[in-house]
């Protein structure tokens, strides 16, 4: 059983460091002007997409040039930080979801074909074993108990 293999790479620790500090720096300069949320308010809050960013867009220009429609209870100055705050976020959210969906996809990647070889070594080792090799007996015990299957129990 041959393994086919689609990425063969080597990252630098000092491009790891680079970037891990880079992004920690990142973090550390926006979480002043962040605000996470739980589940329930996710899924209650009205989400702006690419149709509503227009409409927002949109509504920030009439209220500018035809300011006497804005309602006395609209929060003018509130809506122009939010929406500029929307504004300001999206390119980096739309950089930070390319790099996390790139980062996901080689990470699966390298994981699998690891795996991969990892069960050929484990499976050449269990042949050893199986035929009395016995070198092959303390990593044969060890790694078997990874692959040892759970009874399900019966209701």
């Amino acid at each position: 059983m041959s393994t086919s293999n689609q990425i063969s790479t080597e990252i630098p620790a000092a491009v790891i460091e680079t970037v891990l500090k880079a992004l920690q720096e990142s973090k550390a300069a926006l979480a002043p002007y962040l605000h996470a949320l739980t589940d329930n308010e996710r899924r209650t809050l009205f989400k702006m997409g690419d149709k509503t960013v227009a409409t927002v867009q949109k509504v920030k220009s009439y209220i500018e040039t035809n300011a006497e429609f804005v309602p006395a209870y609209m929060d003018k100055a509130e809506f122009l930080k939010d929406e500029a705050v929307a504004a300001q976020l999206s390119p980096l959210n739309s950089l930070a979801e390319q790099l996390a969906a790139d980062l996901n996809d080689t990470l699966m990647l390298a994981g699998s074909e690891a795996l991969l070889s990892a069960l050929l070594y484990y499976g050449q080792v269990k042949e050893a074993y199986n035929k009395g090799i016995l070198a092959s007996k303390p990593i044969y015990e060890d790694l078997s108990k990874r692959f040892t299957k759970k009874s399900n129990p019966t209701v």
